[in-house]
Parts: C-alpha cells; structure tokens; sequence
C-alpha cells in the first residue's frame, strides 16, 4: 500500500500536487521491514567485550537478581540450577548465557496480513511507535489526557504511514475505558484497524492471556500454537530486580510460544552507575537473567534482548535524549545481543522537547541514527514520542514517521551494478557539461534521491504565500488529511464478530476497578 495523500490540486498548484502525490508514491512504498546492507557500527572491541560479559557473570553469581512475589518462578529457577535465597536468585557462572542460547538469533513475526510480516533480527531493523504515554498532543495541537479515539487515530496513521513497519502496543494510554477492560479495545484496534504485526498487553497477566486468546481468534489455534504472532514489552525494575506483574505477563506469553522483549529500562545515574560499562554489565546482567527465564519455561522460543537506556542530568534528574552516552550504551548493547545471539532492541525518535520544535528535531535525530547504525533489529519508539515518553504526538508521529523512510536508502550501502556506477553518463557527458539531460540522469530522476514528504522545498515567495506554515502544522494537517481518507482492511467478518463477543464477554466479567 503506498502513502495517500488527500491534498486537493488547488488552481495554481494542481500540477505540481499531482507530481508530489506521484514521486511519494514511488518513493514511499511500504517495505515490511528493512534489511541492512552495511555492517553495524561498532564501539566496543572484542576484549571490552568480553570483560563486560565476564562483569556481568559476577552480577549474576555475587550480587544476585531479585525476583519478587512469584513463588512458581523461584521453584523454576532453582530447578535449573540457580542459588535462590528469599526472592535474590544467583545464577552460577555460565549458566544464564547456557540457557539463552536455545533462543532463535532471528524469528518471523507473522502479521494477518501475510505480505506485513516481520522478520526480526539477523540484518533486518523493524519500526514500531511510540509506547505508552498517558498523554497526547491531539490533531488540534492541545495536549491532554488520551482517549479511546485517539488510539484508534493513531493506530490507522501507523497504518497508511510507509515509515512504520509495526502497529506497536500501547501508543497511548486511553484513560476513558477502565484500566481492567482498555487492554481489550486496544488489542482489538490493532486488529481492526491495520493488518501490521502488533503487541500485547502486559499490565497484568490477565490482560496477557486475553491477548493470547484474541491472537487465536484471530489467526486460529493451531496457528499460533507454531507460529510467532505476538511481541511484548517485558520491563526490568532497574536496578536488578523483576516484580510480579511483568514476570505474570512473561509466564504466559512465553508459555504461549509468543516473543517478550525482555528489556531493562535504565536511566543511568539513578538506576544504574553513571558509566557507560557499568551500565552495559547491568544491563546485560538484567536482560539475560530475564532471557534465561524465557527458555526455562518454553525452550526455544523468541526472545529479544532490549534495552532502553537514558542519561540524567546531574542538576534536576530529569532524563535526557540524542546524548552521546546512551548511543554509546546501544552500540555496546547491540554487539553484546550479537555475541549472545539474539535479535535486539533498543533506540527510537526520543526527545525531551514540549513540542515537536527543533529541540524535537535534534534530540530525534541523535537517537534514531545510532538505532539504525549500530544493529537494533526492533525500534520502539520510532515515531511520536514527545515530552520524555509523556505524550504522544500526532505530529510527531507523522514527521518521524517520514524520517523513518529514509532509513533503507541510509542502510542499502553503495550500489555498483552498472547502473550504479554511471559510466556512462560520464562518458555521455564528458568535461565542462552538466548532466540533468543526460540519459542516465533522466532515467533514473525519479528514484535517484530521497526526498522527504512534509519538508518544504519550496522558494521562500511561494511559502509566504501559501500561509507560511512550519513543520508541526503541516505535519497536522497531513494527519488530518490522512485520517479523512482513511480504509480499513479487510477482516473476515466472522472472526470480527468472534472477537467483538469475546471482548464483550470479558467486560461483563470484569470489574470496572481494580480496587
């Protein structure tokens, strides 16, 4: 499907609309992911590795991992081996990278649309949105508490938008349905309203198994039983410590056969030390530790090692993005997740910015490029973070979402086929001449550059006149103008209905409080 574009020609500019919506068009699209044709950029050399994975065995042997209030996940721990005193578990040395290793270095993520499935890890980067803020910074520019409506928007841009590979999860929090029943709605969204591969709830494990249960109408039984249709975001509770709910919604996807990012989630300086190699040997600590529960429950099945690092600064102890540490912490992750062998993920379009100003702009930048260079196989985050993780932005979800389509020409290396090398045109042409007629270059104009969708290219008289808008507006504006023209796909009107009497079923069972 390619990005639609509803502007309407207007009498000065109809031919100039008709060639933006046809270039975008060939331009823009949708790849089911991306593949990297370029070795990953790396910063940490054999030998630090190595000291840091010897670092973190001592984490994992001496200091111990928490795992709090989950009686069941202790008594599978010790049978695999570990030391458990109380709720501090102390894997012996070796024995959490030995039970990692039977999970997959790459898996496909199926999508009930076959041609939107995902295959995640070995050279393949896919783009996912933003994930959970209770906030949103609607089409009208107001920033205010999420609703029903404004996921479901955001899950019908995700799904026209070519940048995003991925429907996400949780792309904002809609404080209007109970916090016991929203999972349900959203899970359905997802389903209704885009065909892309999607996550799961993991707020309890209830809401875990609803999904699961969702997934089977959706794709069948049998189908899920051998196949991956699920990812879900799996939190450490930095430092060293995993609580109950996020082990409950473990237990039940990994039994399920469905794929956990098992992800520590650090700001570093307050949940782990303020160096960059203290902070990886956490990190991997944390990550195998969870990886390792992962097999012991189901052997073999997906897995991907996450991590979302952050700073602090010093002075307020707010988190802060596009800084160079926690690029230096992703790179370093990325060759750790390598080197234990499965897929990574990590990065996005971070930013601390209010707005989507240039603040945004920078921080975002100085986020997503090492997410694309330095080997991440899932990005979370990709497109519509704002405020720190606070708000979703529809604006920003849209600017992002057009960065993110430069991604593949950035990754696909330097192309030296014939047609690339351009010989000929050289030879065409010849000292002193220009090239734009010649045959080359006419016919390959069309393809030869990206070129982005919502900047302006235009002279400064023509944008004056046009009403002199910045990015944000126009980023609205194409929002809006994508929603109007909005169509879902197709779904078997039996398994809508299946689902719909599920979700119905579960409500009435379920209490509008968790109080």
């Amino acid at each position: 499907m390619t990005q639609q574009d509803s502007d309407k020609p207007s009498r000065r500019g109809g031919g100039r609309a008709a060639r933006r919506l046809a270039r975008e068009s060939s331009q823009q699209e949708t790849q089911a992911y991306i593949t990297r044709n370029i070795p990953p950029i790396d910063i940490l050399h054999d030998e630090a590795a190595e000291l840091i994975e010897a670092n973190a065995d001592i984490v994992l042997s001496e200091i111990g991992i928490e795992f709090r209030d989950d009686q069941e996940v202790l008594t599978l721990l010790k049978d695999a081996g570990c030391d458990v005193d109380g709720t501090r578990v102390r894997f012996p040395e070796g024995l959490a990278r030995k039970l990692a290793s039977t999970a997959p270095r790459q898996f496909t993520q199926h999508a009930r649309n076959p041609e939107r499935s995902v295959e995640i890890g070995g050279d393949n980067i896919v783009f996912a949105p933003v994930y959970g803020p209770p906030f949103v910074r609607g089409l009208d520019g107001e920033r205010r508490y999420a609703e029903i409506e404004d996921f479901i928007n955001m899950v019908k841009l995700v799904y026209m938008l070519p940048g995003l590979h991925h429907s996400g999860g949780t792309l904002c929090e809609p404080v209007d349905l109970p916090v016991t029943k929203r999972h349900l709605e959203m899970v359905y969204a997802h389903i209704r309203y885009s065909d892309k591969p999607f996550m799961g709830s993991v707020t309890a494990p209830s809401r875990a198994e609803d999904t699961v249960a969702m997934a089977r109408l959706l794709f069948g039984e049998s189908f899920v039983e051998n196949n991956c249709v699920l990812v879900s975001l799996i939190n450490a509770n930095s430092p060293m410590t995993w609580d109950d709910t996020m082990l409950g919604a473990l237990k039940v996807y990994a039994r399920a056969g469905q794929a956990c990012i098992v992800s520590p989630f650090i700001l570093a300086g307050a949940m782990s030390p303020v160096s960059v190699a203290g902070t990886l040997t956490q990190i991997l600590a944390e990550a195998m530790s969870g990886i390792a529960l992962t097999q012991i429950l189901n052997k073999g099945v997906p897995v991907i090692f996450g991590s979302f690092a952050s700073s602090i600064s010093m002075q307020t102890g707010a988190p802060t993005f596009g800084t160079p540490e926690p690029a230096k912490v992703l790179y370093g992750c990325a060759k750790l997740a390598r080197r234990l062998g499965v897929p990574f993920r990590s990065g996005g379009s971070l930013t601390a910015a209010k707005s989507a100003d240039a603040q945004a702009a920078y921080e975002s930048a100085h986020t997503i490029l090492p997410t694309v260079m330095g080997g991440v196989n899932f990005a979370l985050h990709s497109a519509g973070w704002l405020e720190g993780g606070l708000v979703s932005d529809f604006a920003k979800l849209v600017l992002d979402a057009d960065q993110l389509t430069m991604m593949n020409s950035l990754v696909s290396g330097i192309d030296i086929s014939e047609n690339g090398l351009a010989l000929d045109a050289l030879k065409q042409v010849g000292p002193g001449q220009h090239f734009l007629g010649s045959d080359h270059t006419q016919a390959n104009f069309e393809t030869a550059f990206w070129r982005s969708s919502m900047a302006d290219y235009t002279t400064y008289e023509q944008w004056s006149s046009e009403g002199a808008q910045d990015a944000e507006l126009r980023a609205r504006t194409k929002a809006r103008q994508m929603l109007e023209t909005y169509n879902a796909p197709d779904i078997d009107l039996s398994i809508d209905e299946a689902l719909r009497a599920f979700i119905e079923q579960r409500k009435e069972a379920l209490p509008d409080s968790d109080y």
